[in-house]
């Protein structure tokens, strides 16, 4: 379904999402709560994301890993368009168990921007799989084919402190409860000012702005399994639906009622 300047497409296996967007729309800090690869086919943009700030341009493939703060500006007037994917953790983490041997292995992208060929490549197989033939088989074998070639590619991890964790615990446990900062203050230990700072410094969000960005999650999800605009802003905590809009809009650059149409 083409909505304005994106086009969301339904794929051949659950928990997979196509995104097809052409625009000089500069989207704000915010996560996804899906690992998300893609390929830029027309432009450049510039952005600032959990692994340090980086520019991409045509051919570049780009990631996101779930939770990672980023943004995404267009470098010139001309805007950009990209295409991509977003899988489910669950997904991933079935597809590297797989590929491992059964063997844990913790996985994120490590490089937010690659100049590679082959995986490029590989990823134009696994999203015409994935969007045209719509063929669950080949989408699946592409799928495992490319996790492979980056599994070998290290991250690397910025420490987080136990008590930021504990922090982002607490509203991830419950992101539509009301929070204070006292109570993220006697979670952690530190005063109200030091948790700001701190989860600041560690996740390059205020607390509350990262618990608009798991609210609005948890509306996402709930628009593309069916629920009307209107619970879904309620269940997401959101004061009433205008709110929600508006903050849906800036993190994905599509209205939800857009978005809803995809899934129709």
């Amino acid at each position: 379904m083409k909505t304005g300047q994106f086009r969301i497409k339904r794929c051949a296996i659950e928990g997979v999402e196509a995104v097809e967007a052409d625009t000089a729309h500069s989207f704000g800090r915010h996560t996804h709560d899906q690992f998300g690869i893609g390929v830029i086919m027309r432009g450049a943009q510039k952005s600032a994301s959990g692994r340090g700030p980086v520019e991409a341009g045509p051919g570049d493939m780009i990631t996101v890993n779930p939770g990672e703060v980023h943004d995404g500006h267009p470098i010139g007037d001309a805007g950009r368009s990209w295409r991509m994917l977003y899988f489910d953790p669950g997904l991933i983490a079935d597809t590297v168990l797989d590929i491992a041997e059964g063997r844990a292995e913790d996985f994120v992208f490590s490089r937010p921007v690659m100049s590679d060929r082959s995986a490029v490549e590989g990823f134009a197989r696994v999203y015409a799989a994935m969007t045209e033939t719509r063929e669950a088989l080949a989408g699946e074998s592409g799928l495992f084919q490319l996790i492979a070639s980056l599994m070998g590619r290290h991250p690397r991890i910025r420490f987080v402190s136990p008590s930021i964790h504990r922090a982002k615990a607490l509203m991830d446990d419950d992101p539509v409860a009301a929070v204070t900062l006292a109570d993220l203050a006697a979670a952690t230990g530190f005063s109200r000012f030091q948790v700001v700072r701190a989860f600041a410094q560690a996740t390059g969000m205020t607390p509350h702005a990262y618990l608009v960005q798991r609210r609005i999650g948890i509306v996402r999800r709930m628009i593309a399994k069916g629920t009307p605009l209107a619970d879904a802003a309620f269940a997401g905590g959101f004061a009433d639906q205008s709110h929600m809009t508006r903050t849906f809009v800036r993190a994905y650059g599509v209205t939800p009622g857009a978005y809803a149409l995809a899934f129709g």
